[in-house]
């Protein structure tokens, strides 16, 4: 286990953002995190957990506390049975599950991060989300003082939530174990239009696993959506909002302001998201509100490869991110009604 003091947290976050911890530890076993978790909480220091930092919005002033980063690693296939240490990189542990023959998150290659932050955002992308094969979650009950072990059903999914999100300050993840599919090879049934159009396929169709992959990096690359070090695109939280779900009655008020602004014809991605909601695009918002690809002139803009991306070109400050995300956020109300909710978490900042 290693620790420093007044140590920069910017260099563990893709946003490259934020200022530095007065204590950081790095923990490599499941002892070692709950022994500094147990301390923190008995000392009434206040604690952040880092895993990959691709999820995390950093104040320019840093956190006073104790910045744990969990830095476990563990791969572990038992048939069709994955189980990762949370400070596995999920990117590579998707790879390896594809090279194993096995489907289920082969759409979630190239996501960056950790895999014990893959339960608490319910992470998802291009037809898939981790809470359709994840069977249960080991963490570590801060309230409780113990390590417990909560099935996919206590776990609290739902679109990009659970209930680890839900109780941050309660639950720390330090295994989570996944129900595969072995298919000879192929994937699971494609359900993303976009992903089956480039594979020149139906959607409900399956294909050669690694091919599905490699697709989905290619998409994702083309979107600036997979870590590139030279490319300030790919400095960013991925998807930076998430798509708004509007009840049926904010759905008509929406359409109508849709109308208003751009004209009858115009009809705005629209899809379930379970009775009497509907789910549109946060993508779609952002751009027929003014904010381009590229948009802004200073150190934090739009990238130039997505929309919903908000990115650091290399010299910005978290301020300089926060102030072009409430820009967004507010000429997106403005315009619809609507309100974006940001999907990375804040620390020691909000919009």
């Amino acid at each position: 286990m290693q620790e420093l003091h007044d140590a920069p947290l910017a260099p563990l976050t893709t946003f490259r953002l934020g200022g530095p911890a007065t204590r950081l530890v790095t923990a490599t076993t499941d002892d070692e995190v709950i022994a500094t978790v147990r301390a923190a909480d008995e000392a009434g220091t206040p604690l952040l957990i880092i895993g990959g930092g691709s999820n995390l919005v950093i104040g320019d002033k840093g956190f006073d506390g104790t910045a744990l980063r969990i830095a476990t690693r563990g791969f572990a296939l038992d048939g069709t049975a994955l189980t990762l240490a949370a400070g596995e990189n999920w990117s590579d542990a998707v790879a390896r599950t594809v090279e194993a023959g096995l489907a289920g998150v082969e759409c979630l290659a190239g996501i960056p991060g950790s895999a014990g932050a893959t339960p608490i955002q319910n992470v998802g992308a291009y037809g898939q989300e981790v809470s359709a094969t994840i069977t249960e979650v080991v963490a570590y009950d801060r309230r409780a003082g113990e390590t417990v072990t909560l099935p996919n059903e206590e776990c609290g999914f739902s679109y990009r939530h659970s209930r680890f999100k839900e109780h941050p300050d309660r639950f720390v993840v330090l295994r989570v174990r996944f129900a595969l599919e072995d298919a000879d090879g192929l994937s699971a049934p494609l359900k993303y239009a976009e992903t089956a159009r480039a594979l020149g396929v139906e959607a409900g169709d399956r294909v050669p696993a690694a091919v599905a992959r490699q697709t989905v990096l290619a998409l994702r690359a083309g979107k600036g959506m997979v870590l590139d070090p030279e490319d300030h695109d790919t400095w960013s939280a991925g998807s930076f909002f998430t798509n708004p779900i509007l009840t049926e009655a904010e759905h008509a008020v929406f359409l109508r302001r849709v109308q208003d602004r751009l004209g009858s014809d115009v009809a705005p991605p629209a899809f379930p998201a379970g009775e009497g909601l509907v789910k549109t695009s946060a993508a779609w918002l952002i751009d027929r509100a003014g904010f381009t690809k590229g948009y802004g002139s200073g150190p934090a803009r739009i990238s130039t490869k997505h929309t919903l991306a908000l990115t650091n070109r290399g010299r910005a400050t978290t301020e300089d991110l926060l102030a072009l995300a409430r820009e967004v956020r507010d000429g997106v109300h403005a315009a619809f009604g609507v309100t974006l909710v940001n999907e990375p978490v804040t620390v020691g900042v909000s919009l």
